[in-house]
């Protein structure tokens, strides 16, 4: 049981698009640590590369509502199809602490994906858990809360959003000098 650090914006990783994950040997140790370190950071989903690593995974768990009582876990996921009206909703994001921005997304989402096991699930989504999906799907393809919203939001928020870019170049380069394995 490990909490990761979680990276945030600026950070390279989060603008590329994630790798399917082909090796599940050592996936149980994986998502509890995943688990373990979106529960740290009081989240509901998130995506491998929030935590550093190129995958196409994330975790979800909303059992504090009452839409579900199972935790989930998404791996090669591909959405297939959205529908229904779009909602706006305010959503934050780990790698963008203290940034909170009106999303507009699907009510329902469809997307293939594989579970831990390896096998391949089709599934029709709604509610939080559809717009908690599109999240952080958008995560494993590069794209932040803040490209999701008008131009004249994003500005209120370019301050910030330089100073994270900032700090996540300074820790990269303070790490990099370092021996060992880098996140």
């Amino acid at each position: 049981m490990a909490v990761l650090d979680i990276v945030h914006y600026g950070n390279p990783i989060l603008r590329k698009p994630c790798s399917p994950v082909i090796d599940f040997s050592q996936m149980d140790a994986l998502l509890e640590d995943m688990f373990d370190s979106m529960y740290e950071a009081e989240g509901i989903g998130l995506a491998a590369n929030q935590v550093g690593l190129d995958m196409n995974l994330f975790i979800i768990d909303i059992t504090h509502t009452e839409e579900t009582e199972e935790l989930h876990v998404f791996i090669n996921s591909k959405i297939v199809a959205t529908n229904g009206d779009e909602e706006v909703f305010l959503e934050g994001c780990l790698s963008l602490p203290g940034i909170s921005l009106d999303v507009a997304r699907p009510g329902k989402v469809t997307i293939k994906y594989q579970t831990p096991d390896e096998q391949w699930h089709e599934n029709e989504f709604k509610g939080l858990l559809a717009r908690a999906i599109q999240h952080e799907m958008d995560h494993l393809n590069g794209v932040f809360i803040v490209d999701r919203v008008g131009e004249v939001e994003r500005i209120q928020y370019q301050a910030e959003l330089k100073a994270l870019e900032k700090n996540s170049k300074k820790l990269m380069k303070s790490r990099s000098g370092k021996k060992g394995f880098v996140l």
